[in-house]
């Protein structure tokens, strides 16, 4: 991975979970960067999440994000937004950097406290580790039933030249818009602009990781922070916006893919794509209804061309629709059209097809202007294993 200019990486062990891996990681930007941010929806947000919120709204730049793992900081009151805060005092002390210039991420179980004798034992081993750590040494002290470690980038020709974008995400499992149990850092090297960074970020997010589903649900700790920090030297004008949004586009959906590939117990990554709906709006219904089904999960799992389940989960969708126009196919093969299935061997047409990782699922409810693609997750043995000692 090339990282954007000036910006570095630390990672540390603080024993939040296992005193053999790193459960603690800064990204740190050598000059102020413009920021952006999108939080979870949920309405028991982590301290992190508030005291995040607060420092986005409050100012346009920051100098670091700083997460850890093992402890979510959600549901912990007003002491868990205290202890939020003397972290970033240490951070600020250990870096040198003042602690409102610092943006906070928390991910794992809901509830506990802060154990802030731990925080206070390793900030300066995180300070030392600066600068020997790589984008995938952070992204692996962040994660948490993560299988492999979640990293995109994309470059983009500006007008005044050549600039880098670099994500990194955890998340694996309470995947479900607004976002997921992720946390994800976009760094830049480009200067752009609060007023056009922060919207073209919300935009990003909406297109990308607000159209992923594992599990149906919605995380306390969702955050996703966007540092524009200049180093490359070149700076996003108007003209340049397209080409900066495909670029910050293309890497926040590439996360996004592997967020559902890598969904607890997943072997399956379904695109599903409905068309022909009367607004985009009936079309994003039908699709998390089917996305969400746990019985299309289940069969997509054990590679069952069970079309039934799709066509029932578009019917109890609650969106007006002729049933007769409805048609659906899977992997390209179409099983469904005129209320009835197409005549046809599917099992044996979608044999090998559904031994793929991608699926694809395509609705046509009709020639209306609405359509939505989601990309949902199947549901195996392994995602009741994974939650069931999740805390164990």
């Amino acid at each position: 991975m090339h990282t954007p200019k000036g910006f570095s990486f630390a990672a540390a062990s603080a024993g939040f979970r296992a005193s053999d891996r790193n459960d603690l990681g800064l990204v740190l930007s050598d000059r102020p960067a413009v920021t952006a941010a999108t939080f979870t929806q949920n309405l028991y947000p982590a301290a992190p999440v508030i005291v995040g919120r607060d420092l986005v709204r409050s100012r346009t730049t920051a100098r670091a994000v700083l997460v850890n793992s093992g402890q979510a900081n959600a549901c912990t009151g007003e002491e868990g937004l205290s202890n939020c805060r003397a972290t970033l005092e240490m951070a600020g002390r250990a870096f040198g950097i003042e602690p409102s210039d610092i943006l906070p991420a928390s991910t794992g179980v809901i509830g506990p406290q802060l154990q802030l004798a731990l925080w206070e034992k390793a900030m300066p081993k995180l300070a030392e580790a600066l600068g020997h750590h790589d984008a995938e040494g952070f992204t692996r002290a962040i994660m948490t039933t993560d299988a492999f470690p979640k990293m995109a980038e994309a470059s983009a020709t500006l007008a005044g030249g050549e600039i880098r974008l670099l994500g990194v995400a955890k998340g694996a499992g309470m995947i479900c818009p607004n976002m997921a149990t992720m946390i994800c850092v976009v760094m830049c090297d480009a200067a752009v602009p609060a007023d056009m960074w922060r919207p073209l970020c919300s935009e990003a997010v909406s297109l990308t990781f607000n159209r992923v589903t594992v599990d149906g649900d919605t995380s306390t700790n969702d955050t996703v922070y966007a540092l524009a920090n200049g180093a490359s030297g070149v700076a996003a004008v108007a003209a340049d916006l397209p080409v900066l949004k495909a670029a910050l586009v293309d890497v926040l959906g590439k996360l996004a893919y592997m967020l559902v590939q890598d969904g607890e117990g997943s072997s399956k990554v379904a695109r599903i794509a409905v068309t022909g709906s009367a607004s985009d709006a009936d079309a994003e219904k039908i699709a998390r209804t089917v996305g969400h089904s746990q019985l299309v999960k289940t069969a997509l799992y054990g590679r069952d061309a069970n079309w039934g389940r799709i066509v029932a989960a578009v019917g109890r969708a609650g969106v007006a629709l002729d049933p007769k126009r409805v048609r659906v196919s899977l992997c390209g093969v179409e099983l469904f059209r005129d209320g009835q299935p197409v005549d046809c061997d599917f099992d044996a047409l979608l044999a090998e097809p559904l031994k793929q990782r991608d699926l694809p699922i395509d609705i046509e409810v009709g020639d209306g202007p609405g359509s939505y693609t989601l990309l949902a997750s199947d549901l195996g043995h392994e995602y009741v294993t994974c939650n069931a000692s999740y805390r164990s």
